[in-house]
């Protein structure tokens, strides 16, 4: 393995500034991480699931940024302001590009990239770790860039993810496919690992076509009408393929005088897109020789006028307990639960109430018949010997996360517990089969032969072993993913936009379901295997496949890190149960792929004594784990700290908590207890980028744990000899140093909203150079006091530049902070005017203002004039440019607020606009959140619209400002 030593910086030089630590687009890096989330088509992500993943542009663009150098770092190369901004800028426009999704082939766009890398790196760029590599984002982007890439984890499963990733891809480059005549069915090379990709789809392929000879009786067919060119039914059946069958967990209803088997149900609906509404009608019949003498039948229903109603929708209500169909008697969920929740006692059984079909282009459901329940009894027999020899799951679980980590509850007892005889039966059978697909890659390579290196047997053998071990690897993935949509707590959903299989981890716990959706894996629709073979073959065809990748098992606590740079997003207190949840991949991986990784899955579960999450039950208290925690993560930065070079800096991506959030705000307790570990471990912090990648709307969200937003740290070794100061010599220099550092910040265009976060950065690495910060009384000052410290000098730079500002502006700002939009006696405008040198008619002409009848009342930028002409205004104030951009970019976009920008160029200075958007963002977003946001878009759309304006023509300008041509 070949490291790259990272060049050493020569004595007395003080270390060039990175990008990363001056300015970064921050805008288009969060745009495009936010629109990440929404691609699938070839996304790492659907490699194999892991949870709270980074987005892939963040990663790339903080990568870049880390290794190159900010152009104030060459004075002799850029020497005034003005020529390192515009060298920032294109910098900037590299990002922009690098950021987004569909650019990831681009390589004329990659080799720029690199040469600006290699460039800044003397033509040695240091090999990036990430050592809680997790889904791989952060190594994978490392590779993209032509970064030698390691990757380490604790966990087995993220390492066999990151192999999949980095390390397997680059060994097969370029390399034809080996399935007999899959090499002939295109032209041309096979560039990458799409050949590997390739391999794993008619691999995956035979494997399928396999499992379905063996087990394809479990599956059978379900007769349903044909349909009339007009809708209707024509009295005629055919085939069609299931796709889903739909169960309810039942219980006995505790009342004496009924005793029937009741299902437990949360919704009777199973598709709701108008005209074709479908949902479940259960109705009570007689039958001697079920509990209590009648049982439950079901029929399926589609007229809309007596759909369920929310009074009458299903017979369970979330955790709280249900009520019998037949007698209306409240079961309490502790009853029900109950029933369910002894060990090696026979439990009452599910009960199949619907089955989902996929016939004349829609969903079709039907009621349950003998053939399909009689089906699933005969997988039974098979099933026991499973459930006889499975691991059970980790008993102090059940109090995490809310109580239910791996779901030990409702007769969670071991892993074939979440699946029912016939989910046990075919991923069995899948992961068994994986072997004898490996064994054809084998046979298929060697018969081939294009894999040898060399001229003897023994060589070519080894290759083509290693190649089948490849193929095999990415088969074991996509059972492991199918079981994701194969357990009983996956769900059925009747959403008309998503109608279909919604998977276990649909968020980061196993839940408790009611009903349950069991998936047809032959299918063609959502959750069968067809669907994980594709995801994974697409992924493969889109990863870089270059360099050399390095991935192995290791705790981030004893690692070594030397001549490695770090980069990483490591885990964040009890966010997430990483080992307790991967146990449910982990031991389908395990059976598929033991052989090929005997180190690997050498353990029966996940490692979990030293995994660094702050789980209770594992310490003894909350308190505990958290200590645990924050002192593991302490000791994994102070390790590395004795290695890190001062030539770059680290980077650390830090996760906020949602509720952490709404509580404390960014000065959290979390937040400054990190901060604090990492100043206390000799790091310099300097630099802080909020990332803002998630979605509204995602079950996660629903969680107090929810991730809503994460800030990339860019950190350096402080030195040795670093001094200590006072209070008054950090406020000082603070000042100074806030104040040259927010015009760079600006040229990023940093959304207002991000603006705050963002200044933290240079913020604390003034605080956190110096070994000691001494109050007057001659304590250490804490984070806690440097983070409020560094916000009231925020305000006051603001306040400071506010008095540099025009008149009539000051006098707005002044107003607002008065009377918001309030209409006020004329009085009280003349009381804020006069001191000014104004007159209240003078501002009132500039349109910024009403004025009559005695009362006077600023007007919000969304009532201004649409067709505002700054040629023939007398007195342009900062104020009012402002708002007529902000009301412009909101209502009519970037082109209509890039052509006012050009209006007015030269007219006012526009970076003193830019930065007012911010302040005018801060002002008004407690008390107008609606118009705040305005000037949150204007100023994280800043970039765009300045580079959109230089592009437009004077006479174009006119023609749109005037109505009329020139």
């Amino acid at each position: 393995m070949n490291i790259a030593v990272q060049p050493g910086t020569p004595s007395g030089s003080v270390p060039r500034r990175k990008l990363i630590e001056v300015s970064l687009p921050l805008e288009d890096i969060n745009a495009e991480s936010a629109r990440e989330k929404s691609i699938r088509y070839g996304h790492p992500s659907t490699l194999h699931l892991w949870w709270a993943r980074r987005p892939l542009a963040a990663a790339r663009a903080v990568l870049f940024a880390q290794l190159v150098d900010d152009p104030s770092s060459h004075p002799e190369l850029f020497p005034t302001e003005e020529e390192q901004k515009a060298e920032r800028e294109r910098l900037h426009g590299i990002i922009r590009r690098l950021v987004v999704w569909e650019n990831v082939n681009d390589e004329g766009l990659y080799r720029e990239a690199r040469e600006e890398i290699l460039k800044s790196t003397e033509g040695n760029p240091p090999a990036i770790l990430d050592p809680f590599a997790g889904g791989g984002t952060i190594p994978l982007e490392a590779q993209r860039l032509g970064l030698e890439a390691h990757a380490s984890d604790l966990n087995p499963v993220p390492v066999l993810i990151n192999k999949a990733l980095i390390e397997i891809p680059p060994k097969f480059a370029g390399q034809p496919p080996v399935f007999p005549g899959a090499a002939e069915s295109r032209l041309g090379p096979w560039p990458r690992a799409t050949g590997l990709a390739e391999d794993v789809r008619r691999y995956g392929a035979w494997m399928r076509e396999r499992a379905q000879e063996r087990i394809g009786h479990l599956y059978p067919k379900a007769q349903v009408p044909v349909l009339g060119p007009d809708g209707e039914p024509t009295g005629r059946t055919t085939e069609a393929t299931v796709i889903a069958w739909i169960w309810a967990r039942t219980v006995i209803c505790p009342n004496p005088a009924c005793g029937i088997q009741m299902p437990l149900v949360r919704s009777w609906w199973l598709g709701k897109k108008k005209g074709k509404e479908a949902y479940v009608v259960p109705t009570v019949v007689a039958d001697a020789a079920a509990a209590g003498g009648r049982r439950v039948e079901f029929s399926i229903g589609h007229d809309p006028n007596r759909a369920p109603t929310k009074a009458n929708d299903g017979t369970m209500s979330g955790q709280k307990g249900g009520t019998c169909i037949a007698c209306q008697t409240y079961i309490s969920a502790g009853e029900a639960h109950r029933q369910h929740d002894v060990p090696n006692v026979q439990k009452p059984a599910p009960v199949l109430i619907a089955v989902a079909t996929a016939a004349n282009n829609r969903r079709i459901y039907l009621p349950p018949s003998k053939i399909h329940t009689a089906a699933t009894r005969e997988a039974q027999a098979n099933a026991t010997a499973i459930r006889q020899s499975d691991t059970g799951l980790n008993a102090q679980s059940r109090g995490t996360f809310g109580g239910n980590a791996q779901g030990r509850r409702w007769g969670f007892f071991t892993f074939s517990d979440y699946f029912t005889d016939r989910q046990l039966v075919a991923l069995t059978t899948l992961s068994d089969l994986i072997s004898e697909a490996r064994e054809k890659v084998l046979h298929d390579a060697i018969a081939r032969g294009n894999l040898t290196h060399g001229d003897t047997l023994a060589t070519h053998g080894k290759d083509a072993e290693a190649y089948a071990d490849a193929v095999a690897t990415y088969l074991g993935m996509a059972a492991s993913r199918l079981s994701d949509y194969s357990g009983t707590t996956a769900t059925w959903m009747p959403d008309p936009k998503n109608e279909g299989i919604r998977n276990t981890f649909a968020r980061q716990a196993i839940p408790m379901t009611w009903d349950f959706a069991e998936v047809n894996p032959f299918s063609e629709s959502s959750g069968n295997l067809g669907f994980m073979l594709r995801g994974i073959a697409r992924v493969l065809d889109e990863l870089p496949a270059r360099g050399a990748g390095y991935v192995n098992q290791a705790d981030a606590a004893s690692r070594d890190y030397s001549n490695l740079l770090i980069a990483t997003d490591p885990p964040y207190y009890d966010n997430i149960g990483y080992s307790d949840l991967s146990d449910y991949f982990y031991v389908w991986l395990r059976r598929s792929l033991r052989d090929i990784y005997p180190e690997i899955f050498s353990t029966m579960l996940v490692p979990k004594s030293e995994e660094l999450v702050a789980n209770p039950y594992r310490h003894g208290s909350k308190t505990k784990a958290e200590k645990f925690f924050e002192d593991g993560f302490e000791n994994v930065f102070a390790r590395a700290r004795k290695t890190a070079s001062s030539i770059y800096p680290i980077t650390v991506f830090y996760a906020f908590k949602q509720a952490e959030l709404e509580k404390e705000g960014i000065a959290s307790t979390g937040w400054s207890t990190f901060l604090e570990g990492m100043v206390r471990n000799g790091w310099t912090i300097t630099a802080t980028w909020p990332v803002r990648s998630e979605r509204g709307g995602r079950m996660i969200s629903v969680g107090t744990n929810a991730l809503a937003s994460s800030i990339v740290l860019a950190l350096r070794p402080r030195e040795a000899s670093a001094p200590a100061t006072d209070r008054t010599g950090f406020l000082a220099t603070l000042h100074t140093e806030l104040e040259e550092a927010l015009p760079r910040i600006r040229e990023g265009a940093i959304a207002p909203a991000d603006l705050r976060q963002t200044i933290l950065g240079p913020g604390m690495a003034v605080f956190s150079r110096f070994s000691r910060v001494l109050e007057d009384d001659g304590s250490t000052m804490s984070v806690k006091t440097a983070l409020a410290l560094i916000n009231q000098t925020f305000d006051a730079l603001q306040n400071e530049h506010d008095a540099e500002l025009d008149a009539d502006t000051r006098f707005c700002l002044d107003w607002f902070r008065s009377y918001g939009w309030d209409t006020r006696p004329y009085g009280d405008a003349e009381s804020l005017a006069v001191p000014l040198g104004l007159s209240v008619d003078g501002i009132a002409r500039g349109g910024i203002l009403t004025s009559g009848g005695g009362k006077v009342a600023l007007i919000k930028p969304l009532d201004l004039a649409p067709r505002w002409d700054p040629a023939h205004v007398d007195r342009l104030s900062l104020w009012e440019v402002t708002c007529h951009l902000a009301r412009a970019y909101a209502t009519q976009g970037r082109e209509e607020a890039a052509r006012l920008m050009a209006g007015v160029k030269g007219k006012v200075d526009l970076d003193e606009v830019n930065r007012l958007a911010t302040r005018l963002y801060e002002l008004m977003e407690s008390q107008d959140a609606s118009t705040a946001g305005l000037f949150n878009g204007l100023g994280g759309a800043w970039a765009d619209v300045s580079a959109t304006s230089t592009t437009i023509r004077p006479a174009a300008v006119a023609e749109t400002l005037f109505g009329e041509e020139i």
